[in-house]
Order: structure tokens, then C-alpha cells, then sequence
């Protein structure tokens, strides 16, 4: 019986252990980098599809509802808002969304209505982006609650009297209407689809 008590080659094995252990660290590392690069990228790719979602909702609530509103023509609308390459594919069910509740909306193509803004958006338009590439922003209106607003656009504010001033005109509890709002943004082209959803509850 030989007993083999050479330890030639021990050296090299713990060599390559020891490299084959500082690879696998050094993978780990590169591939946390490299997917915190690829986090952070994303993140603002979506914070600016966010902003381009949310300057869609105050377009849409603060321009065109309020005009929506005042009975605007959909050529006039339209041509209004060209700098943003406004269209309204379905002016008829807009209209009809503004001044009845859900349950009436009969010039809706489809019942219930999807609650994709991508998907038979109500209104379509651009926001122009400092990195040349615009954001596509589509709209609709999902859900309508009906008020007692005023829709006349006129100021009907009486002047203020006395304390013991005495008025004869009663006057009804304010009730808005309330609106549904879902906004999406897309920013057009590229390899990375940029884009953000917005759900918003709308009063007037």
C-alpha cells in the first residue's frame, strides 16, 4: 500500500477557486450596475410620459370640456386647437357624455364603454417634447355623474347687500357634475414606448 502525501497542485486549486469566486463577485456587481442603469433609465422615461399624461388631463378639463361646455362646434374646436392637432373621432358620443349619465350614452358605439383611452379615445392630440420626439395623447370620458352647473358661461353673481338686505330669488344647492376622466401619453417613435395612464375625477 502507497501512501500519496505529495500536496503538489493544492496551490493551483485554491488559485482557481479563489478566481472563480472573485468572477462570480465581480458578475454580481456589474449586473447590479448595470440593472440600477437600466431602473433608473425607465424611471424617468416613465416621470416624463407622467407629466406628458398630466398636462393631457389639464388640456383636456381646463380647454377643451369647458368649450365642450358652451356648445362649440366640432370644426371650431378643432381648428382652435390645431397647434396640438386636436381630433374628436366621436363628437356625437362627447356630446352626449357631457350632458347625460352613462346609462343614456346611446351614440357610444360600444356598450359599456372601455375604459382604455387608447381604445376609441373621445380626443386626441400632441405635446410637443424638448427631446423631439412629441407625446400622443389620447383621452375619454369613462363615467358621467350629472350636476346642476352652469353652463352658460356667464357670470350671474348678484351684487352683495347689507346684513339685513333681503333677497327673493332662492337659490338652488350646487351640485357639480362629475366626470370619469382616463388620459394616456405615448411618446411617439423610438425603440422604448414611454407611456403613462391617468385615471381623474373631473367636477364642473
Amino acid at each position: 500500500m502507497v501512501c500519496l502525501r505529495d500536496q503538489k497542485g493544492a496551490a493551483l486549486v485554491t488559485a482557481l477557486m479563489l478566481t472563480l469566486l472573485a468572477l462570480v463577485i465581480s458578475s454580481t456587481l456589474l449586473y447590479t450596475v448595470m440593472a440600477g442603469s437600466r431602473l433608473s433609465a425607465s424611471h424617468k422615461r416613465y416621470r416624463t410620459a407622467l407629466a406628458a399624461a398630466k398636462g393631457g388631463v389639464e388640456v383636456l378639463g381646463e380647454e377643451i370640456v369647458p368649450r365642450l361646455f358652451q356648445l362649440e362646434s366640432l370644426n371650431s374646436l378643432q381648428s382652435n386647437f390645431a397647434s396640438i392637432n386636436l381630433h374628436l373621432p366621436q363628437y356625437d358620443c362627447l356630446r352626449q357624455k357631457i350632458d347625460t349619465q352613462t346609462s343614456q350614452w346611446t351614440f357610444c358605439a360600444v356598450d359599456p364603454v372601455p375604459a382604455d383611452p387608447s381604445v376609441m379615445p373621445d380626443a386626441t392630440f400632441k405635446l410637443s417634447s424638448n427631446q423631439g420626439r412629441d407625446f400622443q395623447i389620447s383621452a375619454k370620458i369613462v363615467d358621467t355623474v350629472p350636476g346642476n352647473s352652469d353652463k352658460s358661461g356667464m357670470d350671474f353673481l348678484e351684487l352683495g347687500g347689507s346684513v339685513a338686505s333681503r333677497d327673493e330669488i332662492i337659490h338652488p344647492r350646487h351640485v357639480p357634475a362629475i366626470y370619469n376622466l382616463s388620459v394616456q401619453g405615448v411618446r411617439e417613435g423610438g425603440a422604448n414606448q414611454e407611456k403613462a395612464r391617468l385615471s381623474v375625477l373631473y367636477a364642473y
